[in-house]
């Protein structure tokens, strides 16, 4: 029993020694809680001048740092540096990570036998490009990490074969913005300021470029590079990082715009006669079309650096026969749309086209589609204008004694 109540007795012990401790020094204890009460008090009176001093200056220092933050002007070691630890910067390297998910893209399902039929109910005699494009774009927006641009595609082949046409349409049909960029514009080396920026300093570096600024604000439009061997080699060689690593560098401030999201396609007339002969060799053999071009392009003066980014190589055919109908057809209808009017069924006179086609094959490889719609709109213009002017909403077009006009007609219901 004396063993299960030593423990109680320690502790009355204890308690009675402290008590006796305290009633002894009481008064030198009494003393020292008046002189900290009087130390507090003081404390106090003093201090609320100092919390309010420092609060003052650190709403100043709050705000320069805000007004330098707007500006761009924050020191990086500040900008950078996180206050409160991220779990990721504790358990892994967050930076990696960041930069892994960085070239990420979000997977996009297209129906590629829709694309493609929509693209050669536009794009005349070109149907084997067509399946071709539309199934290489389906693969290439399945892609969930992807560090380089959808696809960089070059067009090739005689003009008036619809290889603008074709990029136009495409930006259509997937419902994003076109940047039509012409690049005969572009012959000499320091052109190119206009297209990525001036440094600063220079004029005009208050202003991004063209094709930086267009894919800063779209950064999933489809840039077409219009005529590009018309272009400087050098500035052939500044798209490299846009195909090669997934951004392009806005030289007035150093800032990489992200390409990963863009299609590129790119347009040329070189080597036409060359790759025609390619085209028809090796219509079953891609490989070896994509072989063939590539030294028929290089020959031409294109850089093997540039060649080798470029994902496919598409060679246009020549238009022949019901194909140049075809396309002269569409011509005329958009133009007459134009003029805020329609075109009646069959509403254009065989005879028209048949003569078109005629002065299509006697100008042979110098035939474009182009001359014959300026032909068709030198000799209609005052015409569709006349009936216009008349009230009509659609006119059929009727062949006279050589001479083209507009004739009115009643719309159907």
């Amino acid at each position: 029993m004396i063993n299960r109540y030593l423990p109680l007795l320690f502790l009355m012990v204890l308690v009675l020694a402290i008590a006796k401790a305290f009633h002894l020094y009481w008064p030198f204890i009494q003393s020292r809680l008046v002189a900290f009460v009087a130390h507090l008090n003081l404390l106090v009176r003093y201090g609320v001048w100092v919390v309010v001093l420092l609060l003052f200056i650190g709403l100043g220092v709050l705000a320069v740092l805000s007004l330098m933050s707007h500006a761009g002007r924050l020191p990086q070691s500040i900008s950078r540096r996180r206050w409160i630890m991220d779990i990721l910067d504790r358990l892994t390297n967050r930076v990696a990570l960041e930069e892994r998910l960085s070239t990420n893209a979000d997977a996009t399902f297209i129906d590629a036998d829709a694309l493609s039929r929509a693209l050669k109910s536009k794009v005349i005699g070109q149907d084997a490009i067509c399946d071709d494009l539309a199934a290489q774009i389906r693969r290439r927006l399945a892609l969930q990490q992807r560090g380089k641009p959808v696809g960089i595609f070059l067009f090739a082949g005689n003009p008036g074969t619809g290889k603008t046409y074709m990029g136009k349409r495409l930006a259509t049909e997937l419902g994003r913005k076109l940047l039509h960029i012409d690049m005969t514009q572009f012959s000499r080396g320091m052109a190119g300021t206009a297209l990525f920026g001036s440094p600063r300093g220079y004029v005009g570096s208050d202003n991004y470029g063209k094709l930086t600024s267009g894919l800063r604000d779209s950064p999933d439009a489809v840039v077409l590079l219009d005529e590009i061997e018309k272009a400087d080699p050098e500035i052939h060689k500044k798209f490299l990082t846009a195909w090669n690593d997934g951004f392009i560098t806005e030289a007035s401030d150093g800032k990489q715009i992200s390409t990963t999201r863009a299609i590129f396609v790119l347009t040329t007339n070189a080597a036409i006669d060359v790759l025609e002969d390619i085209r028809q060799q090796y219509s079953q053999a891609p490989d070896e079309m994509r072989r063939a071009s590539t030294n028929a392009l290089k020959e031409s003066g294109f850089a093997p650096e540039v060649l080798s980014r470029i994902d496919r190589i598409f060679v246009f055919s020549r238009l022949t026969g019901l194909d140049v109908a075809r396309v002269t057809a569409l011509e005329i209808e958009r133009m007459i749309e134009g003029y805020g009017l329609q075109v009646a069924d069959q509403g254009i006179d065989p005879e028209i086209l048949y003569r078109l086609m005629e002065r299509q094959a006697k100008l042979a490889d110098t035939a474009s589609s182009r001359d014959l719609m300026r032909a068709i709109e030198e000799s209609i213009a005052d015409s569709l204008i006349a009936a216009k002017q008349q009230g009509a909403r659609c006119v059929a077009l009727v062949e006279g004694q050589g001479i083209v006009f507009a004739r009115p007609v009643t719309c159907p219901e």
